[in-house]
């Protein structure tokens, strides 16, 4: 019996690999902004912090030293939280294009996996054929061997 031979097996083995590197790429880009949201989560709690601080150091015993040192430091965190959501929007930028880019190699070996699947029907039918005429001979001759014998 034939064997079926995709010749565009090297191109979708091609596609397979394009997608697991983009697959990566992706679980990478994902854990990188995990990582900035969990820094950012930190700097508002720290910020926080220094708000609780403050607040308290206004209600007791007046430290105006203190209370400038409070409100500076929220003044920093307020910059720094601020630097911080724009590399958080970076980093979802980064995933989204990530996120496009596996989707497209996504669709790509979905489509070259279809093309293969439609190849390997018409070679099942033309196998099909093939029987089947070899069928119709081996029946032709029976048959005519038949006429000839009787």
């Amino acid at each position: 019996m034939a064997k079926f031979i995709y010749r565009m097996q090297n191109i979708l083995d091609i596609k397979y690999k394009l997608e697991e590197a983009a697959k990566q790429e992706y679980a990478d880009a994902m854990m990188i902004l995990a990582e900035e949201e969990e820094k950012l989560e930190h700097l508002k709690q720290r910020r926080y912090g220094y708000y609780l601080d403050y607040n308290e150091s206004i209600k007791g015993r007046l430290d105006f030293v203190r209370i400038d040192e409070y409100g500076n430091a929220m003044d920093i965190m307020d910059e720094m939280i601020e630097a911080q959501i724009e590399v958080v929007r970076e980093k979802s930028k980064d995933v989204e294009k990530a996120r496009n880019k596996l989707n497209t190699l996504m669709q790509e070996r979905k489509m070259h996996e279809k093309l293969k699947e439609n190849k390997f029907e018409e070679f099942k039918q033309e196998i099909n054929a093939e029987e089947a005429k070899e069928t119709d001979q081996v029946v032709s001759y029976q048959y005519n061997n038949k006429d000839t014998e009787e």
